[in-house]
């Protein structure tokens, strides 16, 4: 008889999912372990009063045979016939038994079902974001999410945390945060811990607890409500990393809302947070960002920093004399290691070698008290220009 030809998608699972991630999921299944011969074969039953038809599976357990691949694609098209899935259901659900799922959904128009690369892009760099600052919270709520991240958020994020696959229909990205590095093969499946146990619990667990503690107080602040979450924001999930890598993803005109929902893992308690599905629509992004000021001004208090950057724009003030201009320049400089627009203000000769080096495309360097108000990156105070480089490669000012 000839044999049916090979589901595509089903194929792609194999290089996708492990022998041991099905392994534990049948576990937390009706299914039941039937018999074991170590590194080569399970059988699984599923018993009759289970509802649905009663089944046998042979699941193989090593890569070194010949025909494991048609092996192992007959038992996962076993698991996705019986239990009537399609092949997006048939991984979701597996990879969910050891790890939790977020899914972030782009709600723009798509008649294609195509986003722009750029788009794409900007996205994965928000969502990486978006982790690591959950992830530093996680591990530590005072930290400043300025610096060095701890080992352990740089393994979580090195490790633990993968993109999955996006979902058919609708353009969807799936973060999925790993419990365990190496699924072993053992069938057993441990019961879901204790409250008291919590404390023990896995840190991308913890990463994604804050992470949906953090989005939905960030929904709820959108719509003015739990405004005490801003006197201790770790506690609620939240920073200005957080709130900024959300902007950046709603950011798009064409974007609507951003929804995101998560999916926990079933060997692990689920915590009553990230229970209800989230939306954050394009229009409160100006919600978003008086949001984020607060934190940053609360995470990052005015300090004195030195910034090297060019010159973007200038513009004079019309009310200031002709013997002591005063403009108010904008610079692009690193700020907490992303390039920044910096306003401040000079005045005098300072102003002239300003203009100078916008003309010629020389960077200025320029010290001050850094600080964010009113949406914006600003340097304040006493602002000292080191004009030692610029006299060096353009020479010295001439008179006025």
């Amino acid at each position: 008889m000839k044999r049916p030809t090979p589901d595509s998608s089903l194929l792609e699972l194999i290089t996708s999912l492990t022998p041991a991630a099905v392994s534990q999921f049948l576990a937390t299944q009706s299914w039941e372990l039937e018999s074991r011969l170590e590194d080569v074969r399970e059988i699984w039953r599923l018993p009759k009063d289970h509802g649905a038809l009663a089944a046998r599976i042979m699941l193989p357990l090593s890569s070194d045979f010949a025909d494991y691949s048609q092996r192992f694609y007959d038992a996962l098209n076993a698991i996705r016939v019986i239990n009537d899935w399609d092949v997006d259901s048939l991984y979701e659900r597996i990879i969910a038994t050891r790890a939790d799922l977020l899914y972030i959904r782009l709600d723009q128009a798509m008649p294609d079902g195509t986003i722009p690369f750029r788009q794409a892009e900007a996205t994965i760099k928000a969502i990486h974001r978006m982790m690591r600052a959950a992830a530093t919270t996680a591990a530590d709520p005072a930290h400043s999410h300025r610096g060095r991240r701890s080992a352990l958020v740089t393994e979580f994020l090195n490790e633990d945390v993968r993109l999955g696959h996006t979902k058919r229909g609708s353009f969807i990205f799936t973060v999925v945060a790993r419990l365990e590095d190496d699924i072993s093969g053992d069938h057993s499946v441990d019961p879901p811990r204790a409250e008291d146990d919590l404390i023990s619990e896995p840190f991308p667990r913890k990463v994604m607890a804050t992470l949906a503690r953090g989005l939905q107080t960030t929904h709820r602040l959108a719509r003015g409500r739990d405004r005490e979450a801003l006197e201790n924001p770790a506690a609620w999930g939240l920073s200005a990393n957080l709130i900024e890598s959300l902007e950046e993803m709603a950011e798009p005109e064409g974007l609507r809302s951003l929804d995101l929902s998560f999916e926990w893992a079933a060997a692990e308690q689920a915590p009553a947070v990230g229970t209800e599905p989230i939306r954050l629509e394009h229009e409160i992004l100006g919600e978003l960002a008086r949001v984020r000021e607060r934190l940053v001004r609360q995470e990052e208090p005015p300090r004195r920093e030195t910034l090297v950057g060019a010159v973007k724009s200038l513009a004079w003030d019309e009310g200031s004399d002709l013997e002591d201009e005063v403009g108010a320049i904008v610079i692009l400089a690193d700020v907490n290691g992303r390039t920044r627009n910096v306003h401040l203000t000079l005045s005098g000769r300072d102003h002239d070698w300003a203009i100078r080096a916008y003309r010629n495309k020389i960077p200025l360097t320029v010290t001050g008290d850094l600080a964010y108000e009113r949406r914006a990156w600003r340097l304040q105070g006493d602002i000292e220009l080191d004009t030692g480089f610029l006299q060096h490669t353009l020479g010295d000012l001439p008179e006025r």
